[in-house]
């Protein structure tokens, strides 16, 4: 299968790096390809392109606070960089965790140029929700997790940035399935790349008040008749389930698939699963 790996130039001019593989006709735009790679197989279906969002994984390091401070937003506008840089009319977009929620934000900003979505695992709608025990999965897991995390950052003298990232990866694939013994099947760590080193820090600066800040329309949100397929693990710790039920029944044509036995990464837990489901929904044209 052919691959082309290419840099493609956002509008203000950062550098994002991009994977291009397969060459079905129908083709799906993934962010973070730093951490999405198990999605390649659509490959054989699909034209698939990968590209890391600003100041993510192999794109650009920016450090001008101006091609920063929007936070999601300039991811939202990567996004449309992407798709009319190959000359897509209509982007279909595969978002995990808090990119699930930049899909949408995409297909608001843009509705005309976006197909079709699959959230997997997204952020849920508004940040500041808090779900009951039965729909956030705050387990013994989360709780060690959280216990180790501020061992972490308690630590002294500081660990050397790309040792707390190892450290952070190790405890964090935990969290992403189901079963903690099932941990070494997250298999990536990206802590060999400058920009997931350091990620923390974008988040925290950047990216969380963006997110925080948003206020969405609930009329804008039902309004939107973007098909939209909402994979989301039942027993997720990060994202919790009820944000796919809030995404479900909030957005204007929307199809919640639940997984049982499935966390924040259900194309590990139940990949028998999620990417049939995927296939399908990107082969419908109805």
């Amino acid at each position: 299968m052919q691959v082309l790996e290419t840099h493609v130039t956002a509008f203000d001019g950062v550098q994002l790096y991009v994977r291009k593989l397969g060459d079905g006709p129908t083709t799906v735009i993934i962010p973070n390809a730093i951490h999405m790679r198990s999605f390649e197989r659509l490959a054989s279906d699909f034209t698939v392109i990968l590209f890391d969002l600003r100041n993510r994984g192999r794109s650009e390091t920016v450090t001008d606070p101006n091609k920063l401070s929007r936070g999601i937003h300039h991811d939202v506008e990567d996004i449309d960089a992407i798709r009319q840089h190959f000359r897509l009319d209509r982007a279909n977009l595969i978002g995990h965790s808090y990119v699930g929620l930049t899909a949408i934000l995409y297909a608001l900003a843009h509705p005309e140029s976006t197909g079709r979505i699959v959230q997997v695992g997204a952020m849920q709608p508004n940040a500041a929700t808090q779900y009951p025990p039965h729909l956030s999965n705050f387990d013994a897991t989360h709780a060690a997790f959280a216990e180790a995390m501020g061992e972490l950052f308690r630590a002294n003298p500081p660990l050397e940035p790309a040792e707390a990232c190892r450290r952070f990866w190790s405890h964090i694939q935990t969290l992403m399935v189901a079963s903690a013994s099932d941990a070494h099947k997250v298999d990536w760590c990206p802590c060999d790349v400058h920009n997931e080193v350091y990620f923390l820090q974008h988040w925290l600066t950047n990216l969380m008040p963006s997110i925080h800040g948003l206020a969405l329309d609930l009329a804008d949100l039902r309004a939107l008749t973007v098909p939209v397929l909402t994979i989301h693990g039942k027993l997720d710790r990060q994202s919790p389930y009820g944000a796919g039920l809030d995404w479900a029944n909030l957005l204007g044509n929307a199809r919640l698939l639940g997984i049982n036995g499935a966390a924040h990464v259900p194309w590990i837990d139940a990949p028998d699963v999620v990417f049939p489901a995927i296939l399908d929904f990107f082969r419908t044209t109805a």
